[in-house]
């Protein structure tokens, strides 16, 4: 065998099974085999110690007989990975996922070896101009019961509770001691003890409820009275051992406090602001930001909507779609809360994978359309900026960088999370390309006059 790579050594030949699968057939050759495996067998004679023979020096029939397994694994990797370099080479295919190698016949270290690999490509997609898409978008306004709702959340978080002898009303915080019929284990979390029995706990009177029911069943209760409710606790409870399960509660309201709201005066003083006006100013940036934001969000999917309508249907590749379709009834499923729902979901798939179908699809044509345009665009995205999004998604949901990227790895959800950032950088393009025209004010019907009593 010459001096040159495996791959080139390697006898392709390709044939498209179906839309968007090409199914490649590779042959080693005798010689090829016999070449590779001389190689491979110089290297474990170097690696390996046999009782008789110095280091590199033991017959090649010996290290075969004693060590075929691991030989025949390695020339088979190498001859795999010789394989998936070779068809990677070809840049004027876009592979989208690959199968699993699958041999003709079984490896063997003095014969040819033939075998088969199918790859799945992105679709072919004939993209109309898409660039200066008119759409229509309406200019931004903040509206100054914005400014004030952004004020009245301050002013709730900021708000101090006072006792109250009046019943409990929504939003009140309760101090109570409970009791229930739950029987704990003897290595029950403290969590858990505290969950079903305790002396002194606060109860707030809003979602989400510390006790299943808790808002209803003491909505309008006193201090120093006794109340008796039965809690339902969801499937997907965080205590496993309280999943699923009724719970009978008796409880002693101990103490009623409301929330009192501050005034703007005094939420100024709380959040260190020169003057009311200046606190209005600083929310009114606020809000005028966020209105933006979404104002280009509406735009980038206005744009995709014209697009898309553009744009002919295309053959998706099949096992991706599959395993979208799988995800998108996994989330499906994440809603069911019970065991009735759980029947009901059940009762209902067909028309959950119809659904699921459809969603995937949707899901999928968007993808390889920003994909498509990201490529010609050379638009891309950075790892930094893949670092900065791990950073702040690990942060927001509790975990350290680094666990949270492990994570993501292990669940395959890099892949997922680089194509969602670059859509939505396809999409940011795409509406500022588009030649927006301001959306008129629509203009509320006028009352009709009231007539005159005679």
């Amino acid at each position: 065998m010459s001096n040159s790579k495996l791959s080139d050594n390697l006898t392709m030949s390709c044939k498209e099974e179906k839309a968007c699968l090409k199914k490649f057939l590779f042959v080693a050759e005798k010689k090829v085999v016999e070449g590779e495996l001389q190689s491979i067998i110089k290297e474990f004679s170097q690696m390996v110690v046999i009782p008789g023979f110095r280091k590199g020096k033991a017959p090649a029939k010996m290290l075969i007989k004693r060590y075929n397994t691991e030989i025949t694994e390695e020339l088979q990797r190498k001859i795999y990975s010789a394989a998936f370099e070779k068809v990677t080479a070809d840049k004027s295919l876009d592979i989208v996922s690959y199968g699993t190698p699958q041999e003709v016949a079984p490896l063997k270290l003095d014969d040819e070896y033939s075998f088969s690999i199918t790859f799945e490509l992105a679709p072919e997609i004939k993209l109309p101009e898409y660039k200066g898409i008119e759409i229509e978008a309406a200019p931004v306004k903040v509206p100054k019961k914005d400014i004030d709702k952004q004020i009245d959340y301050y002013r709730g978080m900021y708000a101090t509770y006072t006792d109250i002898e009046t019943p409990a009303e929504a939003e009140d915080m309760l101090k109570v001691s409970y009791t229930s019929d739950f029987e704990l284990a003897e290595d029950a979390s403290p969590s858990l003890k505290r969950q079903v029995s305790a002396e002194s706990n606060w109860l707030s009177l809003n979602e989400p409820e510390l006790i299943p029911g808790a808002v209803k069943a003491l909505t309008g209760a006193v201090k120093d009275k006794e109340y008796k409710f039965e809690a339902t606790y969801p499937a997907d409870w965080r205590d496993a051992e309280l999943a699923g399960k009724k719970v009978k509660y008796e409880l002693k309201v101990l103490n009623v406090q409301r929330r009192k709201s501050l005034t703007d005066e005094e939420v100024v003083e709380k959040m260190k602001f020169e003057s009311v006006e200046k606190m209005r100013e600083m929310f009114e940036t606020v809000a005028k930001n966020e209105a933006e934001k979404a104002r280009e969000s509406e735009i980038s999917q206005k744009v995709y909507d014209v697009l898309d309508k553009k744009i002919k249907k295309f053959d998706l590749p099949e096992n991706i779609l599959k395993g979208e379709v799988q995800n998108e009834l996994h989330r499906m499923a994440k809603g069911v809360k019970s065991e009735e729902e759980a029947e009901v979901f059940k009762k209902d798939m067909d028309a959950h994978k119809k659904e699921a179908e459809k969603e995937a699809e949707n899901k999928l044509r968007k993808t390889f359309i920003m994909r498509k345009i990201a490529e010609l665009e050379k638009i891309s995205v950075e790892q930094h900026e893949i670092d900065g999004q791990i950073k702040g998604m690990s942060a927001h949901y509790g975990y350290k960088e680094k666990e949270f990227r492990s994570m993501l790895e292990k669940a395959g959800g890099m892949e997922g999370m680089h194509m969602d950032m670059l859509s939505i950088k396809v999409a940011n393009f795409l509406g500022k390309e588009a030649k927006i025209k301001e959306k008129a004010a629509e203009k509320k019907p006028a009352k009709a006059p009231k007539e005159k009593a005679k």
